[in-house]
């Protein structure tokens, strides 16, 4: 049986003894001193740290903060430079919701970010996750935030066996179950480290959890198999092509259509993508520009919800229509881009 109120009381006295210095945190003390954490910086690591890991975010948060230091600033800034700066985060719809959130803020909201789960959630992109995650952190309501460890969690805690995602309802539940008006933000941040330092999703650190009196998953000695999760569905595969168009050091890039996948980034010219391969006459007829083109290899790519096998085609050429891009400059392509440019252009110098 979870005793909520001392639950509670064990995991935020955790939290407080050693919380995680994160980039964008305000620490239990200063929280508990009226400090409160900049809307900004809340939503926008938020918006980085999904489906991204802390150690991955960070250097993005810290270059993100440092050239749009406000929400204004980013909403004033030009599509193709927050694109480009996101590249290597992934998920690019972010970038582009994020655009679109930062500008509503600025045009409707005079650059303040609104105090309350609901305000949040009627601004564009911004999902219920991050909208209560935003109005518990930065301005300390009592919204229940839950995020995949927050899920974890709770799922060991009462030997949840509905398996995800259908389960995902019942651990919504109970989590809300736990918030109370007191220290919300600090509440809803105790949970997240205790799922992403303690409660992990293996070899879970059961010697070192502050709750583990409570935890039923441990009680029945196998805490590690929840949350149970449904059997997962074979990923889809599709077959393109990329073409690596070179004039001198220079490669030919284009920008890829505002909607859709990888949309408004740069990229590498490709054919559609589709189910089946593609043989060596139609490779050549789907290339941007009549050339001299000769295979240089394939590069593998896992997205969410398909994989890619890419065969690359190089060729040296001159074009108009293309953003030309020295090498030294190809960085700032998502990474199934950057994988293919750099796997076919290995052999040149």
């Amino acid at each position: 049986m979870v005793n909520a109120e001392t639950l509670r009381a064990k995991l935020l006295a955790w939290y407080d003894a050693g919380a995680r210095d994160l980039a964008w945190r305000v620490g239990p003390a200063d929280n508990r001193a009226g400090v409160r954490a900049d809307p900004y910086r809340v939503w926008l690591s938020e918006v980085m740290l999904q489906q991204t890991t802390v150690p991955h975010a960070t250097p993005y948060f810290l270059k993100f903060t440092a050239r749009w230091p406000t929400v204004m600033d980013l909403a004033a800034e030009e599509d193709g430079e927050v694109m480009a700066a996101w590249a290597g985060l992934g998920y690019y719809a972010r970038a582009r919701n994020l655009l679109a959130c930062a500008r509503a803020v600025a045009r409707d909201h005079g650059g303040v970010f609104p105090n309350s789960e609901e305000g949040l959630r009627a601004l564009p992109g911004l999902g219920p996750y991050t909208a209560a995650a935003v109005s518990a952190i930065a301005f300390d309501r009592p919204t229940n935030v839950v995020d995949g460890n927050v899920e974890r969690v709770m799922s060991r805690l009462f030997a949840i066996e509905e398996a995800l995602p259908d389960g995902k309802t019942e651990l919504k539940r109970l989590a809300g179950a736990l918030v109370r008006d007191e220290r919300p933000g600090d509440w809803a941040q105790a949970l997240m480290d205790l799922g992403a330092t303690v409660c992990r999703p293996k070899s879970p650190l059961c010697d070192r959890c502050p709750v583990s009196e409570f935890c039923a998953g441990l009680a029945g000695g196998e805490p590690e198999t929840y949350p149970r999760k449904a059997a997962k569905v074979a990923r889809p595969h599709r077959n393109g092509v990329a073409y690596i168009l070179t004039r001198g050091h220079e490669v030919a890039l284009i920008r890829r259509p505002p909607k859709g996948l990888l949309g408004g980034m740069l990229a590498l010219p490709t054919s559609d993508w589709r189910a089946i391969g593609w043989d060596d006459q139609e490779a050549l007829a789907a290339a941007p520009v009549g050339a001299d083109w000769r295979a240089v290899g394939e590069v593998e790519h896992v997205f969410t919800h398909f994989s890619l096998t890419l065969r690359l085609l190089r060729a040296d050429g001159d074009a108009d229509g293309f953003i030309w891009t020295p090498r030294a400059g190809l960085d700032a392509l998502p990474s199934v881009f950057l994988k293919a440019a750099r796997a076919g252009l290995s052999n040149l110098l």
